[in-house]
C-alpha cells in the first residue's frame, strides 16, 4: 500500500482548524511550492488535494471518519487494484496489515461498523474520546540560560471550549437538536450490491445534532481559538533545537480523551566565545608566538568565570587542554560535561627593522633557513 499522507500534516494545521485557518495555511503554502515560483509540482499537487478535501464541510467530515481509506482506497487484497471494497473476490485476511486499521487492531470494528452500518462502531466509534493534538513553540534562549535552565512566560495559541455557549455550538438558550436526516444516528446507508455501506450524515457532517441557531461568538462550532499563557521551566543543559515537553498543555481531547503534549523547541543564541559538542563546551584560546613556545600561566573564560591554566613549553597550535567538569549539564544522568580549551597561535603583524632582525638572528642560532617558499626533499 503507498504511504498515505495525512491532509492536516501537509497543510500544517491542527485537527480543530476553522475553514478560514485552512485557506490561509493553503495561500500561504500554494505561494510557496508553486512551480512558477521554482517550487516542487509535486508539492504543489499535495497541497491541492489536502485543501480540496479539508476546504469542503462533507469530504472533510468524510476524510475525519475513513482516514486513509477515503476517496475509495481499500485495504490491501480487498477487490483488486483501485476496485471498490466488496468487488470481486481476493480478500484475505492474511494480507491485512491490522496497523492500517488504527494500530494494534484495536478499531478494527469502529472501522467496519461504519463502513458496513452494523453494529460493530455505529454512532459510539464517531464519538469515542480522541487525545488531543500536540503543539510546538520555538523558543529563543541565550547561551547562558541554556547552561543554567530558565522559568520563563510564554502565549500559546490553542483550541479552547467556547466560553459563551460552553462547547455545545448552539446560542444560549437553545441547544443542538437530533438530525431528522440520520435520526441521531451520524450516518446514512448505502446499498452497494450484496453489502450496505455506511456514510457520514451529510446534513449533521456525521455528528447525529443539528445546530439551528448557532453560537455568535464560535459560528456553532463549540470551540474557539485563544492564546493562553503558560509559565515553561527549561531544564539546564538544553542543546539548540531540543525538545521540552510539557505534558497536556496542547491542544483539548475530543469526546472526554485527554490533552494533547506542548513541545518547546529551544533555540540557543549564538555566543561570543562558547560553543556546544553535545555536554561539553568549547573554547578557543589564543595565545603568541613567545607563550607558545616558552610556557605561560594564561586567564582563559569558562561558564563559571575566568580561570588560570598553564600552557606547557613548546606548545603547539590546535593543542586541546581539557578541564573536567567545566562544560554544561548533562540533560541524561548526573554531572557536567568537560571545557575544552584550543589553543590558537597568534603570529604577530607588522614589526619593524629591529624585531626582523632579533627573528632572522633566532633562526640563524638554530640553524633554520628561512625561506622563501616550501621545498620538498
Amino acid at each position: 500500500m503507498a504511504e498515505h499522507k495525512d491532509y492536516y500534516e501537509v497543510l500544517g494545521v491542527p485537527r480543530s482548524a476553522t475553514p478560514d485557518e485552512i485557506k490561509k495555511a493553503f495561500r500561504k503554502l500554494a505561494r510557496k511550492h508553486h512551480p512558477d515560483a521554482g517550487g516542487s509540482e509535486e508539492r504543489f499537487k499535495e497541497l491541492n488535494e489536502a485543501y480540496e478535501v479539508l476546504s469542503d464541510e462533507e469530504k472533510r467530515s468524510q476524510y475525519d471518519q475513513f482516514g486513509q481509506y477515503f476517496g475509495g482506497s481499500v485495504p490491501p487484497g480487498a477487490g483488486g487494484p483501485g476496485g471498490p471494497f466488496p468487488g470481486g473476490g481476493g480478500f484475505q485476511w492474511s494480507n491485512v496489515d491490522l496497523g492500517d486499521f488504527g494500530g494494534g487492531g484495536g478499531n478494527l470494528g469502529d472501522l467496519f461498523g461504519s463502513m458496513f452500518g452494523g453494529g460493530m462502531g455505529g454512532q459510539a466509534a464517531q464519538n469515542r474520546a480522541r487525545r488531543g493534538a500536540d503543539l510546538s513553540y520555538d523558543m529563543t534562549i541565550s547561551f547562558e540560560d541554556a547552561l543554567q535552565g530558565t522559568s520563563t512566560k510564554i502565549d500559546v495559541e490553542r483550541t479552547e471550549k467556547c466560553p459563551t455557549c460552553k462547547g455545545s455550538g448552539a446560542k444560549p438558550g437553545t441547544s443542538p437538536t437530533t438530525c431528522p436526516a440520520c435520526n441521531g444516528t451520524g450516518h446514512t446507508a448505502q446499498a452497494a450490491g450484496p453489502f450496505s455501506f455506511s456514510r457520514p450524515c451529510p446534513r449533521c457532517g456525521g455528528t447525529g445534532k443539528v445546530i439551528e441557531s448557532p453560537c455568535s461568538t464560535c459560528k456553532g462550532r463549540g470551540e474557539v481559538r485563544r492564546t493562553k499563557p503558560f509559565t515553561v521551566n527549561i531544564p539546564a543543559g538544553v542543546t539548540d533545537g531540543g525538545k521540552v515537553r510539557f505534558r497536556g498543555k496542547g491542544e483539548p481531547g475530543v469526546g472526554g480523551g485527554p490533552a494533547g503534549d506542548l513541545y518547546v523547541v529551544t533555540r540557543v543564541r549564538p555566543h561570543k566565545f562558547f560553543s556546544r559538542d553535545g555536554a561539553d563546551v568549547l573554547v578557543d584560546v589564543p595565545v603568541t608566538v613567545t607563550e607558545a613556545t616558552l610556557g605561560a600561566d594564561i586567564e582563559i573564560p569558562t561558564p563559571d568565570g575566568p580561570v588560570k591554566i598553564r600552557i606547557a613549553e613548546g606548545t603547539q597550535d590546535g593543542k586541546v587542554y581539557k578541564m573536567s567538569g567545566k562544560g554544561a549539564p548533562k540533560l541524561k544522568g548526573s554531572g557536567r560535561g568537560d571545557l575544552r580549551a584550543k589553543v590558537h597561535i597568534v603570529v604577530p603583524k607588522g614589526l619593524n627593522a629591529e624585531q626582523k632582525e632579533l627573528l632572522h638572528r633566532f633562526a640563524s642560532s638554530r640553524n633554520d633557513d628561512v625561506r622563501s617558499g616550501f621545498k620538498m626533499g
